[in-house]
């Protein structure tokens, strides 16, 4: 017999949890067989569940005593989220729970798990009880303690810290899918509705797995503000020679293939960095459409610099970080990452920014990007490295120049930080560099 939509769900939850593997990896796969409505209940009962976890086992810890075998937690999660976020009966939410309970755990917890629904089910007023507790902002709102206090500190410095609970609410719903359409491979749809800033963006409503200009690498699934990341690194006013390309840090390779549909368009070159080995085998099916213009190295980006000095006209640094500003597509990350994960990030961050000075020529456009609004990742590291090195704030390309942040006082007066509550992107940072001496 094939797995039922609740089971599918449930295994993949427990592959995230047990295995730390990645639910946008794990879903297409475990989805394409199914018919579009299936697979639309599997979608949400996985990313609903990781996004409102912390909420949902508030609600469990409030309504059962004792350690829970971490099979029966994940299916309570996947019950509490039918019975509070989707259009499940609550009776036909906690049946088909305890029937999942006892396929996974066994018969001995579905008594415990049958009493636990049913009270999370009755409670009229899970919001006031929660936010009663003494962890209960964050539980409620379902992001960890840390990662709240860096996206108050953010908003902060735009003025904006009010919003900060439109952004933890705007977290926890589900991202729009929008595809990219390679330019020189590909164009958007005629009848396709465009992404407001990106000229290659545009939304779409389905499983792109299933189409044919996906699976051979014209267009792809990239978040608008990952793709508005690359045509700044391209687009960035640049005196002089525009030939050689470099994107430091390019794996999976999205922004790495749309800077090199740009490039071979104009007739630069791009190289694509990358160190991890099974990430530049990534990097390189996602450009082969475009290999004539640009070559896949394996090598630690902190090296570059000294291999390559003075080698580059743009440098894309699309560095490793905490990734809190894709917590809507990625929510296993924010039970992942720790604040402790920030000193070992911001020391490579800067590590990394010092190599790509290095490569790049006087003159030359770095553009430095996160996908994290953190100001120990954004802000702080920026102007640390104006402190460092022969830099200056670059404008931004039109029209991204009018998405840069003119708040009084902001610390990187030019750089663009987009938001999902404001911009329904990632929370991406970016700000051009230019090298003057």
């Amino acid at each position: 017999m094939s797995a039922s939509p609740r089971e599918i769900a449930f295994d993949v939850l427990n592959a995230v949890e047990r295995d730390d593997a990645f639910a946008n990896l794990l879903l297409p796969k475990a989805t394409f067989p199914l018919n579009k409505r299936d697979a639309g209940f599997v979608t949400e009962l996985v990313y609903g569940t990781l996004r409102l976890q912390g909420r949902y086992d508030a609600m469990i810890d409030e309504c059962a005593t004792g350690r829970l075998q971490p099979e029966v937690r994940i299916a309570l999660r996947l019950g509490a989220h039918q019975i509070h976020a989707m259009r499940v009966p609550a009776r036909a939410a906690v049946f088909e729970t305890v029937d999942l309970v006892a396929q996974v755990a066994g018969r001995a917890p579905t008594g415990l798990a049958n009493a636990v629904l049913r009270k999370i089910a009755a409670e009229p007023d899970w919001q006031e009880r929660i936010l009663d507790r003494p962890e209960g902002y964050y539980e409620w709102y379902s992001h960890p303690e840390w990662v709240v206090r860096g996206f108050r500190q953010a908003l902060a410095l735009e003025g904006a810290a009010g919003e900060l609970e439109d952004l933890l609410d705007r977290d926890n719903e589900a991202a729009d899918l929008t595809l990219v359409a390679r330019p020189g491979v590909a164009e958007r749809p005629a009848d396709a509705e465009p992404t407001p800033l990106s000229p290659y963006g545009y939304y779409w409503h389905g499983n792109p797995g299933k189409l044919a200009e996906v699976r051979d690498g014209r267009v792809a699934a990239q978040d608008e503000g990952s793709q508005l990341v690359a045509i700044m690194a391209a687009d960035a006013v640049l005196e002089g020679r525009d030939e050689q390309w470099l994107d430091l840090c390019a794996g999976p390779g999205g922004k790495a293939a749309l800077l090199a549909a740009i490039a071979q368009q104009r007739g630069s070159f791009l190289t694509a960095n990358e160190i991890q080995p099974h990430r530049a085998e990534l990097v390189a099916t996602a450009v082969q459409q475009f290999a004539d213009s640009v070559e896949v190295i394996c090598d630690d980006g902190r090296a570059v610099g000294e291999a390559a000095p003075g080698a580059f006209d743009r440098i894309l640094v699309d560095a490793p970080c905490t990734g809190t500003g894709s917590l809507r597509r990625r929510p296993e990350a924010r039970w992942r990452r720790q604040a402790s994960d920030l000193a070992t990030l911001t020391k490579l961050q800067a590590e990394l920014i010092d190599s790509a000075v290095a490569a790049l020529r006087p003159g030359g456009i770095l553009t430095y990007a996160t996908c994290s609004p953190h100001p120990a990742e954004t802000v702080t590291q920026v102007t640390e490295a104006l402190r460092r090195h022969p830099l200056e704030i670059a404008p931004a390309p039109a029209p991204l120049a009018g998405r840069a942040v003119r708040a009084e006082g902001y610390p990187v007066p030019g750089a663009m930080q987009l938001w999902p509550h404001r911009d329904n992107t990632d929370a991406m940072f970016a700000v051009c560099l230019r090298r003057t001496t």
